[in-house]
């Protein structure tokens, strides 16, 4: 055997390690990423179905649904803490320990949530405690984008940054998925009764399965490359440098001194997504089902809103592996142009009460949003350095959540309940508009290096 082939075969077998890495590390980011959006899209789903009747019985109906969706928006509010909190640890102690702890609370919040008694059991306190979980919901998932995102983009190959990253980002649809399957599995095993009462728990408390999840991927996952670099270089600053070392400032401070506009047209960037997601698949769950809009059945609209998240799981791929070839800027900006015209088309496909026009109507939407969703893992995390890319990623993510998300149900239902539908579109349509001209206004960022 010849030097030359020894070498070849070396070769070979680092590319099936790194290819066989990167399937692991991209699995578990899907993994991890599904469950927790699970938990925190089952309360977007009991917020509109479950929750005005369980913790608000004394209001109207339609107070109760807002009330409601006013405890998912407490969620939100949350998540750029959580950006903040785990964005400083991920920069500090690394992507993989940070990830690990977000996932490791979701897990307990939404089981708690499974098991906390209603306003019937315990009055007041049953809401009051049900925007608590719900808050701490939101610093988990403030805090576990960031590190599964950077556990794939940063440990994938340069040219497939946005596929591998598309991993991450497929958690939401997953989820969705998810949440709809187990609603629709204990609503058809179960009486009407009982599944008001006891069934719309079991979801919740399934949870816990997110903390084996954690588990693997600290014992089985390797930190990224990319943070090991920062680590080393840090050590060889601090070995070499025989004066006093200087106070470090906080890394979330340091993006924000270093990056206050590409943060800002990141939160931007993020609206429109935000703001027809949870309409696509919150408030539409509400209105398609409520008798004065398509009088659906609930199972009916859970039905459509789940074959429509299984489309935007290709479809987000394609738009991320569309992007490693082209940049992201050009695809999330179709995106978000196709989103604010197919808003306007939303409705009237509703109100047919045609099942297949309502899932027509649904699945436009998500498709249109899984253009920009899918590359914005590879996008934010090219957008900022190592030393702050947790922090910087997490903050332009999650201000874009609370900006767009929070309140998108409780903004639709009024506009509903107090206009027209027609002015829900107009608002979807004008957070398309909105992320189109930040999405515009930032750099290509496709190819560029992530270390340093």
């Amino acid at each position: 055997m010849t030097a030359n082939s020894t070498e070849v075969e070396n070769q070979e077998g680092d590319d099936a390690h790194l290819k066989s890495n990167m399937r692991k590390v991209a699995m578990a980011a899907l993994a991890g990423t599904s469950i927790e959006w699970y938990d925190f899209f089952l309360y977007g789903t009991a917020a509109a179905l479950i929750f005005p009747t369980a913790f608000f019985p004394e209001s109207t109906p339609t107070m109760a649904l807002i009330l409601s969706f006013g405890t998912f928006a407490f969620g939100f509010i949350a998540r750029p803490i959580g950006g903040i909190l785990f964005g400083h640890f991920g920069d500090r102690v690394g992507r993989k320990r940070t990830l690990v702890l977000a996932l490791i609370i979701m897990g307990v919040a939404s089981t708690l949530i499974g098991l906390l008694p209603t306003y019937a059991t315990i009055g007041i306190a049953a809401p009051i405690l049900l925007t608590v979980l719900r808050f701490t919901q939101g610093l988990a998932i403030g805090g576990q984008w960031g590190g599964a995102m950077l556990l794939v983009t940063e440990s994938a190959p340069s040219n497939k940054r946005g596929y591998y990253g598309a991993y991450a980002q497929a958690g939401a649809p997953v989820g969705v998925i998810l949440a709809n399957l187990a609603f629709i599995a204990i609503s058809a095993s179960v009486s009407e009764e009982f599944f008001m009462e006891w069934g719309w728990r079991i979801p919740f408390i399934s949870s816990v399965l997110l903390i084996g999840v954690s588990m693997y991927i600290q014992l089985h996952l390797e930190e990224t490359d990319a943070f090991k670099e920062l680590e080393a270089a840090n050590e060889k600053q601090r070995v070499n440098d025989t004066a006093a070392a200087p106070v470090q400032r906080s890394p979330v401070l340091e993006a924000l001194i270093k990056y206050p506009k590409t943060i800002g047209l990141a939160a931007g960037a993020f609206l429109s997504i935000q703001v027809c997601f949870y309409i696509l698949i919150g408030f539409v769950l509400a209105y398609g089902s409520d008798p004065d809009g398509a009088g659906m059945s609930r199972d009916t609209m859970l039905l459509a809103v789940l074959i429509a998240s299984a489309i935007q799981v290709p479809a987000q791929f394609m738009a991320a592996s569309y992007s490693d070839r082209n940049g992201r800027r050009g695809i999330f900006m179709i995106g978000a142009v196709l989103m604010g015209v197919w808003a306007f088309a939303l409705f009237p496909l509703i109100d047919t009460a045609n099942f297949w026009m309502i899932v027509l109507g649904i699945t436009g939407g998500l498709v249109f949003l899984g253009m920009m969703y899918g590359p914005q893992a590879a996008l934010y995390t090219e957008l900022f350095s190592t030393e702050v890319r947790y922090s910087g990623a997490s903050l332009g993510y999650q201000l874009g959540a609370i900006l767009g998300g929070a309140f998108a149900p409780t903004i639709a239902t009024i506009l509903w309940s107090q206009y027209d539908i027609f002015w829900v579109s107009v608002y979807m349509a004008g957070a398309s508009v909105a992320s189109y001209a930040c999405v515009m206004l930032l750099t290509e960022t496709s190819g560029n290096s992530l270390h340093g």
